[in-house]
């Protein structure tokens, strides 16, 4: 058996320590003390419409997720969580790829029905410096740039893995992260064997937050197919009389290994923003650099969603590199926040057809009630560049209602 193993073996690990933390006593309370059971419902309509032959598609669905937080019984805990996902009302008029639901009729929307474990892992926490987990579990890292659990889609992505947190100084955080299995957002038809390293060391200074990072990842089982990263942060703020100053500076450099050819790339990050009242303005530039318009810079384990505009035309780099310019602007209106970013997207490479790679308006308005609802509305709006570049115009509207309990 692999070191974590598949869904049944950390379902049987999670149920054989609940049992043992459930009965054990330490002093005058049982070790299930700080146990806790919990639940989110999200309710999320989408459409989608583009500009080609495909019927523009429409989906709601009802993503459950319950699980159970044990107590610590000598510096041991567990944690099982189960995830649903499914269409409600029959609107199922939208495809997913990667299952082989409605092939080809509609636009993609990445929500499969699926039942499976999101989350099941046993931890060790020694309550000063050491935390260790080995099971299914969400692991980011930063942004989620390069690691994230795509919480935006109704199955979001976890990990197979062991990983661990080291803070020997308040002010110095060691992470490190093996993975056998990445469960990603199509339920089981696309999950994939691998053999990952996740190091990722953050040091706080007067400056700012320093990052070094290294992401090295391998598909198991495969031909050669390393994908190599390393790079350095700097994420800060500095408070005024009456506002802060926001800024991002990375550089990362990436070579990959695919089939008998190696790429090698780079990645650079520039952000700047200023904080004020109950608004945020930001500006930034975001290189995802291009190996001679052959290979483009790849984040296949981000949170992508959140990145190169909300429409997801960039899930994966184009050969020919990405440069995203854009102004974001956020802020309180009464009791509800909301969102304002615009994108303008270029090649990193430019050939002689492909240079403009389109821009993108995006808006969201979010209202919680309580702590346990919240009500949400999102738009993008993605207008192409370059035909040659194989984008359409693409419209997406969501609406949703997320219970917490």
């Amino acid at each position: 058996m692999s070191l974590v193993g598949r869904a049944s073996f950390t379902i049987v690990l999670g149920l054989s320590l609940l049992v043992p933390l459930a009965r054990a006593e330490t002093g005058s309370s049982t070790a299930t003390t700080g146990g806790k059971a919990y639940a989110n419902f999200n309710l999320r309509h989408e459409g989608v419409s583009q500009d080609n032959p495909l019927q523009d598609a429409s989906s709601l669905t009802l993503r459950t997720r319950l699980g159970y937080e044990s107590g610590v019984f000598n510096s041991f805990s567990a944690l099982l969580e189960l995830e649903d996902s499914r269409v409600v009302g029959g609107q199922d008029d939208y495809t997913v790829g990667p299952t082989g639901f409605n092939p080809g009729e509609y636009s993609d929307i990445a929500d499969p029905e699926t039942t499976e474990l999101d989350q099941g892992f046993l931890q060790y926490d020694s309550g000063r410096s050491l935390t260790v987990r080995l099971g299914r579990q969400v692991i980011t890292y930063d942004d989620h740039r390069f690691v994230g659990h795509v919480g935006w889609r109704q199955d979001r992505q976890t990990f197979d893995a062991l990983t661990a947190r080291y803070q020997p100084t308040q002010s110095l955080t060691l992470s490190y992260g093996y993975v056998t299995q990445r469960n990603r957002i199509f339920a089981e038809d696309a999950d994939i064997d691998s053999r990952d390293h996740f190091l990722n060391a953050a040091y706080a200074t007067p400056l700012g937050t320093i990052t070094g990072y290294g992401y090295l990842l391998e598909i198991d089982d495969a031909p050669s197919n390393g994908l190599d990263t390393w790079g350095l942060r700097l994420n800060g703020e500095k408070g005024l009389d009456r506002l802060s100053l926001l800024y991002v500076l990375e550089y990362a450099s990436q070579e990959s290994d695919a089939n008998g050819s190696s790429f090698d790339t780079d990645y650079f990050l520039v952000e700047a923003g200023v904080a004020f009242g109950r608004m945020t303005v930001k500006l930034g530039y975001e290189l995802l650099g291009s190996d001679g318009g052959r290979y483009g810079f790849s984040t296949p384990l981000a949170t992508l969603h959140k990145f190169n505009g909300w429409s997801d035309q960039f899930l994966g780099t184009p050969a020919e590199g990405l440069e995203d310019a854009y102004v974001s602007l956020n802020g309180k209106l009464g009791n509800a926040s909301w969102i304002l970013t615009y994108h303008d997207f270029s090649a990193d490479t430019s050939s002689v057809s492909v240079d403009d790679f389109g821009s993108e308006i995006d808006i969201q308005l979010t209202r919680s009630f309580t702590n346990h609802v919240s009500l949400g509305l999102k738009f993008a709006a993605y207008d192409a560049g370059d035909p040659a570049a194989g984008k359409v115009d693409t419209d997406k509207l969501w609406a949703w209602l997320t219970l917490e309990f």
